[in-house]
């Protein structure tokens, strides 16, 4: 039985999401996309690109280190603009969202293409691909806001892959996001410079940056890229009263997981960001690069937990291992469990108007 491409889509997202397989690819001919709102023409021949912290010269014809931005005669064109490789319907938790609409759901899209190059990363399939080799669907803003409306998502949440690699899209959508009260929300590696990500960010409620170390050794030799600018972008996003931010730091085994490090970094987040943004440590698994090391030891995410916890971090999670405790959201001054996890499942909510139901302690986040 063959189906049309509408009802493919239609029966997959009754289903609950689906990553795009078939649907189309790109072939011979690459579509021109939508020229890139922040990059400088330097000759006839060559840009320079002005989005993320490479700033990379790219020459006609050629593509930049994301792979999604292309010099086209002088123009920069993002080249995925309205072709996402994956749409889902995923719970909030899942990106990780733990102080943000607790038990919603949120229309999750990716497209192609990322500005760093993580020897961990758990969907390099799409991150570190060419366009070319990807199957996608064509799919426009209006499209997008329609379906989450239809499967009455409280929010659109651009993940999977790096969100600013399809920043004209995701701007786009967001500002219609925003305009018919759905939560624009992000899971970033915050390597944008400053000006695109304040342009950016004033659309969206929540955004949960990739600490993925805290050393320039670790995000040049692991990452491909540089700490400083990540730490910028946090402290950018902090700024913004009306956007909530929360942090994840995937610990893996010889690599990231010195204590002193930990330390060092729990300090730094209380000290230029505050004591109320939530760290999702989150436990590795051997993948694409990284298959010869073991995953996370838990008595290693313990005592990371135990370090943020001394450090002055309210709240701190334990993430990719379903039921432990530290899945639960504890109130900071009298420890009462307030959200009750299990995986992406909340089996228990009493968080009551953004207070803690015993003793009214303020627990940071978006609630309502």
């Amino acid at each position: 039985m063959k189906f049309k491409r509408r009802d493919f889509i239609k029966v997959c997202l009754g289903c609950g999401g689906y990553l795009l397989a078939g649907i189309h690819s790109f072939g011979n001919a690459m579509p021109s996309g939508k020229e890139v709102m922040f990059y400088q023409k330097l000759d006839a021949e060559s840009i320079l690109c002005l989005m993320c912290a490479h700033q990379c010269r790219v020459l006609k014809n050629q593509r930049g280190f994301c792979r999604v931005k292309e010099n086209l005669d002088g123009k920069y064109y993002n080249i995925v603009y309205e072709r996402p490789c994956a749409i889902h319907i995923d719970p909030i938790e899942k990106k990780p969202f733990f102080h943000v609409l607790p038990a919603s759901t949120s229309f999750s899209i990716a497209t192609v293409g990322c500005n760093l190059r993580c020897k961990f990363c758990q969907n390099w399939q799409i991150s570190q691909a060419e366009p070319e080799h990807v199957k996608t669907v064509k799919m426009s803003c209006e499209d997008i806001i329609l379906k989450a409306k239809q499967n009455n998502c409280a929010s659109i949440a651009y993940t999977y892959t790096e969100p600013l690699m399809f920043y004209e899209y995701v701007l786009d959508i967001a500002q219609l996001a925003k305009k018919e009260n759905i939560k624009n929300v992000m899971h970033s590696n915050g390597y944008l410079k400053p000006e695109p990500l304040e342009n950016l960010i004033q659309n969206f409620s929540a955004i949960n940056i990739d600490l993925k170390g805290f050393s320039e050794r670790y995000y040049q030799d692991i990452c491909g890229g540089s700490l400083e600018p990540v730490l910028e972008s946090l402290i950018l996003i902090k700024k913004r009263k009306d956007v909530w931010l929360e942090i994840t730091n995937l610990i893996i085994p010889t690599l990231n997981d010195d204590p002193a490090g930990i330390k060092k970094m729990c300090l730094w987040i209380c000290d230029n960001l505050g004591a109320d943004v939530p760290l999702h440590f989150s436990r590795f698994f051997p993948t694409y690069k990284l298959t010869t090391l073991p995953p996370t030891p838990l008595t290693t995410l313990e005592n990371a937990r135990k370090i943020a916890h001394d450090a002055g971090v309210k709240f701190v999670y334990i993430g990719n291992a379903p039921g432990h405790e530290a899945e639960n959201t504890y109130c900071p001054k009298c420890a009462k469990a307030l959200i009750k996890r299990s995986g992406y499942v909340v089996l228990e909510n009493n968080v009551i108007n953004g207070k803690c139901p015993e003793c009214a302690e303020n627990i940071s986040g978006v609630w309502s």
